[in-house]
């Protein structure tokens, strides 16, 4: 099975060159597409050099400046989706999502539509290092987002996703709205609303091993009040999805 990693970077410099290493030493036919939105630490020339040494394996998208997660996959899912690949991974390049459960996330694909990384199923934690606060506001978030939108899953904010190619070419993206980090919720939350089958592999989330989080308590109050809007603009498809039940 081809495997497809789409992976936008904005200043990973220090990590993209080991990620690519990790990645590649998989029992797993992968290829990358790295999205880089100009990053100032010439992120985007390393990953072109990166192409170069592995060309049939790596492609490179290039961006003016910083255009949002939604953009960066957008943009990245309609370069790919007819390139022969059977899967596609959202990923990190930061090394907070371990290369090594790309294999069993593989596995549990044959049986499910879409596979999430998860830190909170059982065998799944996050970093080790963090403080009790925030293991408290990471659980809390991603307890908020399911309740609130009635997800049977334990970690719908999680940016770490194999998905079959073909499930991912029937999500209608025109009615995503969310730019920021959001749009993972918005996105497994659509998927779900359209009854494909989602499944969970536990993940150990590190904290990133070099550069600056881009993670920050703005990002995250927005991300709470912009729940109840998801919640509301797919108000037609629960409908439909309980009409269809009775």
């Amino acid at each position: 099975m081809q495997i497809t990693i789409v992976i936008p970077t904005y200043n990973e410099a220090e990590n993209l060159p080991k990620l690519v290493s990790a990645l590649f030493s998989l029992p797993l036919d992968l290829h990358l597409l790295i999205v880089d939105d100009n990053s100032p630490d010439e992120t985007g020339r390393l990953a072109d050099e990166l192409a170069e040494a592995h060309p049939e394996k790596i492609k490179v998208l290039h961006r003016p400046g910083k255009m949002g997660l939604r953009s960066a996959y957008l943009n990245g899912f309609q370069k790919i989706f007819d390139d022969g690949s059977q899967a596609v991974v959202q990923m990190d390049a930061d090394f907070s999502h371990d290369p090594g459960v790309l294999v069993d996330m593989a596995k549990k694909l044959e049986t499910t539509d879409v596979v999430l990384g998860s830190r909170y199923v059982s065998g799944g934690s996050v970093d080790k290092r963090w403080p009790i606060w925030r293991k408290w506001l990471s659980a809390f978030g991603n307890f908020y987002a399911r309740t609130i939108l009635g997800l049977p899953l334990h970690d719908v904010t999680t940016g770490y996703r194999m998905w079959r190619i073909d499930v991912l070419k029937q999500i209608p993206f025109e009615r995503i709205q969310s730019s920021g980090y959001i749009f993972l919720v918005e996105m497994i939350y659509l998927t779900h609303c359209l009854e494909f089958k989602i499944g969970e592999s536990p993940i150990y989330f590190a904290d990133r091993r070099f550069g600056k989080s881009k993670m920050s308590f703005k990002i995250q109050m927005e991300a709470a009040i912009r729940i109840w809007q998801v919640l509301w603009n797919y108000r037609d498809l629960r409908r439909a999805g309980k009409q269809a039940r009775i």
